[in-house]
């Protein structure tokens, strides 16, 4: 097993060489279930468990393992093994998990989706699931882990007009590259190509029926994820992947599918907006108070703009309340 095919390099190397002592092993979590994981090693592929005692000294949900982590293994034999300690991550994706603590304060506890990812290819479908104000948050996301991005308009054989979509997503993309394809069609994936590089780990996000699995199937060259057709009444698809996985691509490169996200609640901080509404913070620097709002403050350019229809009031709209959001994130963090 090359663990340079699977994105292991130099500061990974360094941080393993405290348990480099021939009873363990490093490796990478391809798959998470219930109550085991499946990694990858040196000594091949193993199901295990991490120890009662990672679980004691974690601080919380976030400093367990995940599909993503290199972990230390030490072998047991049978191709199973024991997860002993989590290496550093270079980055990591979370959210905040839904719901409400007893009473109305919110609960603020965050859930890592994914780590030690290089690039995120968000997937909308241009069916009923196309939504700008959802590609936001999503866009968000990928900001608040410090991982690029790449936006794919999916299911274009279904749109009348998708390069009309894809002008409206380049306008709130900023410099995030915006591709259109049918992934029905395993040429229309050829772009993507670009982006999948050796030792490099690609991850999927998008909500349920979108096509990832599809897309997933057409980059590898066969049919590994499952397929399921998406609702014609509301549009919403199945949740055919139901744990994240990492699979290794013909041509170089790690692809990590994602279970669809029906809900995305942001985790990070009000400064994670900088470069998904970098034009409304680029508008806010001409306003006449540093700490206007954009909602009644006289002399504030981001409202000019919107009456002048510079701007479109359902992107300040959603600007102001993911802002709100995560306002109150850091709020009920510091509580």
């Amino acid at each position: 097993m090359i663990l340079e095919e699977w994105g292991w390099s130099t500061d990974f190397a360094e941080a393993f060489a405290l348990w480099n002592d021939g009873h363990h092993v490093p490796a990478r979590v391809i798959r998470g279930e219930k109550n085991y994981f499946r990694v990858l090693s040196s000594v091949g592929e193993l199901t295990v468990r991490f120890t009662g005692k990672i679980r004691h000294h974690a601080g919380g949900r976030p400093d367990l393992p995940v599909v993503g982590d290199w972990v230390v293994i030490a072998p047991q034999g049978q191709q199973r093994g024991t997860i002993v300690a989590l290496l550093p991550r270079r980055n990591s994706f979370s959210r905040n998990i839904s719901g409400r603590r007893k009473g109305k304060e919110q609960r603020a506890e965050e859930q890592v989706i994914a780590a030690n990812i290089d690039l995120v290819i968000i997937v909308s479908g241009l069916d009923q699931d196309y939504n700008l104000r959802r590609i936001e948050r999503y866009l968000t996301l990928v900001s608040s882990s410090g991982a690029a991005a790449v936006l794919i308009l999916n299911k274009a054989d279904l749109h009348p007009d998708p390069e009309a979509c894809v002008k409206e997503v380049t306008r709130i993309a900023g410099t995030t590259p915006v591709f259109v394809c049918s992934a029905l069609e395993p040429l229309q994936l050829l772009p993507l190509q670009h982006y999948l590089k050796p030792g490099q780990t690609v991850a999927l996000l998008g909500s349920s029926g979108v096509g990832k699995s599809t897309i997933v199937n057409g980059l590898l060259g066969e049919d590994r994820q499952k397929i399921a057709a998406v609702s014609s009444s509301d549009g919403k698809g199945r949740h055919t992947t139901t744990h994240r996985e990492l699979f290794l691509l013909p041509q170089g490169g790690i692809l990590m599918d994602n279970p669809g996200m029906r809900e995305l609640h942001l985790w990070g901080e009000s400064n994670d907006l900088e470069e998904s509404f970098a034009d409304i913070l680029t508008l806010a620097q001409g306003c006449r108070f540093r700490n206007c709002s954009h909602d009644h403050e006289p002399g504030c350019a981001v409202q000019q703009a919107t009456a002048a229809g510079a701007l479109d009031r359902d992107r300040l709209a959603n600007y102001l309340k993911l802002k709100h959001e995560l306002q109150a994130l850091q709020k009920s963090r510091a509580s």
